[in-house]
């Protein structure tokens, strides 16, 4: 009986964008440890990672008879079939970085696939962590009909002791993994309740 309540939780399909090209890059060592809590103790949720490193810079001269470069509509297909999205935001002079600015610009061209979609913002740096980004990509979400969680919040300061990432890029600080749990905890929540599922 109870591997068959299990088997009718409903499963939510998470988007997960990182907004840095770098392969050691913190903010992407923040969505590996994500997918790997999301195996491991979070039933009922499965985080796939999109790379946005294909995708070209946004030129609507690329745009023919309303279909877009092959990379891109099959980007936007993925963000369409998500449930919700998880983002990994650096932050570049205050802001978001490029790569991300342009995946969000490219999938919000007509018809715009983010709307509706929940969404979490999960970011690593220096100083505040990545917060001014978050606050500009929240910003963003407005326009985007992007629904964000407010709580709980998930800065990190990559460069402040002990160390929170190893050589590679993987996060080894276990507070702040319970962090990201409590993160996608709250993003499954919402999206359930969005989806009138809870």
């Amino acid at each position: 009986m109870e591997a068959a309540a299990a088997a009718l939780k409903p499963v939510i399909n998470v988007a997960a964008i990182c907004g840095s090209l770098r392969k050691a890059s913190y903010n992407r060592g923040l969505l590996r440890a994500a997918m790997k809590l999301s195996t491991e103790s979070i039933e009922g949720m499965k985080i796939n990672y999109i790379d946005i490193s294909p995708l070209p810079l946004i030129n609507t001269d690329l745009e023919v008879d309303g279909t877009y470069p092959p990379v891109v509509e099959a980007f936007r297909q993925k963000i369409l079939e998500a449930d919700s999205i998880l983002f990994a935001s650096p932050e570049y002079n205050y802001s978001v970085a490029t790569p991300l600015k342009n995946a969000i610009d490219w999938s919000s061209r007509p018809p715009n696939v983010w709307a509706g979609k929940p969404a979490a913002i999960i970011s690593s740096g220096g100083g505040f962590g990545g917060g001014r980004a978050q606050y500009h990509l929240r910003q963003i979400g407005v326009f985007l009909d992007l629904h964000f969680i407010n709580k709980p919040e998930f800065f990190l300061n990559a460069f402040q002791p002990p160390a929170k990432f190893d050589i590679e890029g993987n996060l080894i600080d276990a507070d702040a993994e319970e962090r990201i749990k409590k993160v996608l905890l709250a993003l499954q929540a919402f999206t359930l309740l969005h989806k009138g599922k809870c």
